[in-house]
């Protein structure tokens, strides 16, 4: 059995983390596809009615943003790495290199998510705009660590957290 492994003070390069958020992106879609499944099933088919205008219960998106962000706080919480930053051999610590609370993990999760709350300027400015504004919102979030010591996302200075590699 291989030993278990063991946090660096090393920060996790950027290009390692934007890597691992893909596959996690791969797993959020499976997320939101399953539970997507459920509620067309508890419904009867009739969770989202089209015609002239398009018809999403408000509690829809809000069920999807939990569960999606409960993904994330219980892996963050449970063993400091999601599924995708496993292979990549990166997990989030605290400053002092345990594990993340629980308010750490929900600030880290509910400030990565902020740039979200774009999406609401699509029926002014259209899909294409809000779509690179909100890709611009997260670059930014992200190009905090380029000049952060620590190469800490904005989230990650947000949550008083790190994310490091692994031995």
């Amino acid at each position: 059995m291989p030993p278990n492994p063991v946090v660096t003070d090393t920060p996790c390069p950027l290009w390692r983390r934007l890597l691992a958020l893909v596959y996690d992106l791969l797993i959020v879609l499976a997320i939101v596809m399953v539970v997507g499944l459920l509620c067309q099933l508890a419904t009867g088919g009739q969770l989202i009615r089209t015609g002239a205008r398009t018809v999403v219960p408000a509690w829809y998106p809000a069920l999807q943003g939990t569960v999606v962000a409960a993904y994330f706080v219980s892996s963050w919480r449970r063993g400091g790495q999601t599924l995708g930053m496993r292979p990549w051999r990166i997990q989030v610590t605290r400053d002092d290199g345990g594990r993340p609370t629980m308010q750490q993990a929900l600030i880290r999760v509910l400030v990565a998510a902020a740039p979200l709350v774009l999406l609401l300027l699509e029926p002014v400015i259209g899909l294409r705009a809000t779509l690179w504004t909100l890709l611009a919102a997260w670059a930014g979030w992200f190009a905090v660590a380029v000049a952060d010591p620590h190469r800490r996302a904005l989230h990650d200075i947000a949550a008083g957290t790190e994310v490091r590699r692994l031995r």
